[in-house]
């Protein structure tokens, strides 16, 4: 059984752009619009790992991952930014809240792969 990733990211293009690189690693890709948009996804669905953009209206990634690790379900599931932040003050903020990579977009999908296959939960 495949593992699932939950893409969070307001570009359609970018969640398409990354779901085909899971895919074609072998992954099931769960995607959503925005923060509130991947809570409302979540419902105690088995999810391996997350990635998740920074910037993004109605809820960006960092109050995201916030609300995700209260989740007693999704607490250990590890999340790795993909954003085009690098402030290094948003990436310890990124950190302090719980993500375990830090991935600046433009990036090579193989990049973004090897992040995947480190962390993602057995």
């Amino acid at each position: 059984m495949a593992k699932t990733i939950l893409i969070v990211d307001d570009s359609a293009s970018m969640r398409r752009v990354v779901g085909i690189a899971l895919k074609s690693a072998g992954y099931d890709v769960v995607d959503a619009v925005d923060g509130r948009d991947a809570l409302s996804k979540l419902k105690g669905q088995k999810i391996h790992l997350i990635i998740s953009d920074v910037n993004m209206p109605v809820m960006d990634g960092i109050a995201f991952l916030k609300a995700v690790k209260q989740m007693p379900v999704y607490k250990f599931t590890p999340v790795i930014m993909l954003t085009t932040e690098s402030d290094e003050a948003k990436k310890r903020e990124g950190q302090s809240a719980g993500a375990r990579a830090w991935v600046v977009k433009p990036f090579q999908p193989e990049q973004l792969i090897g992040a995947v296959h480190r962390l993602c939960l057995p």
